[in-house]
């Protein structure tokens, strides 16, 4: 298993290459802009895209899906439904653009050759928020940072629901690396020690 990370668009959203050695398939998770550049590094790699995956719906992380989609037409594309349909708004633009977008919710699991992909419906940060298990890494959007969490003052938010989330979050057996939606990267051991929001929303 190989993780990349690519930082696009205006407010340098992490794009994560997720990808299967053993088969040579790869899921794109969070391609927020710059669907060019994206293109070029899986070519690259020379990876066949199975699947194309939103940990939410927000513009800064969906942004390039449309593109993407043209040039990859073989790739899934997966969105928790309840973020998949706020049409009008520019924070969730997927709707009426990408034709036969799927959903993805709570206990889900998606194979990319050797690789199982597991859903958690993790609100908070939106309605649809999710955050994807594979082996020991967690893709976690914008619900959990290092060091921080997800806003909950946009349409949809909730800090009830963000706490609920960080806490199931928090609550995991064992270490993983935690691969946010925009930022550096960080441990589940180091955020239960350090993030101020996850350690109050574990303590309740």
């Amino acid at each position: 298993m190989k993780v990349k990370v690519m930082q696009v668009g205006p407010i340098g959203t992490n794009c994560y290459f997720l990808e299967d050695e053993q088969t040579n398939q790869a899921a794109v998770i969070d391609p927020g802009d710059e669907a060019g550049r994206i293109l070029k590094a899986l070519e690259e790699d020379g990876v066949q895209v199975k699947y194309i995956l939103l940990t939410h719906g927000h513009y800064d992380h969906t942004t390039a899906v449309p593109e993407l989609h043209k040039a990859l037409p073989q790739a899934e594309i997966y969105i928790h439904q309840a973020d998949a349909n706020g049409a009008g708004s520019q924070l969730y633009p997927l709707a009426g653009q990408v034709a036969g977008l799927r959903s993805y919710d709570e206990g889900d699991t998606l194979s990319l050759g050797s690789l199982t992909i597991r859903v958690y419906h993790t609100p908070g940060h939106s309605p649809g928020s999710v955050t994807l298990q594979v082996g020991d890494v967690l893709f976690t959007g914008d619900t959990l940072f290092a060091g921080s969490c997800g806003r909950t003052d946009l349409r949809g938010g909730s800090y009830e629901e963000i706490m609920a989330s960080l806490k199931r979050l928090g609550e995991l057996e064992g270490d993983f690396h935690v691969c946010p939606g925009h930022d550096v990267t960080s441990t589940l051991d180091r955020e239960r020690r350090i993030n101020p929001f996850l350690r109050e929303a574990m303590a309740h």
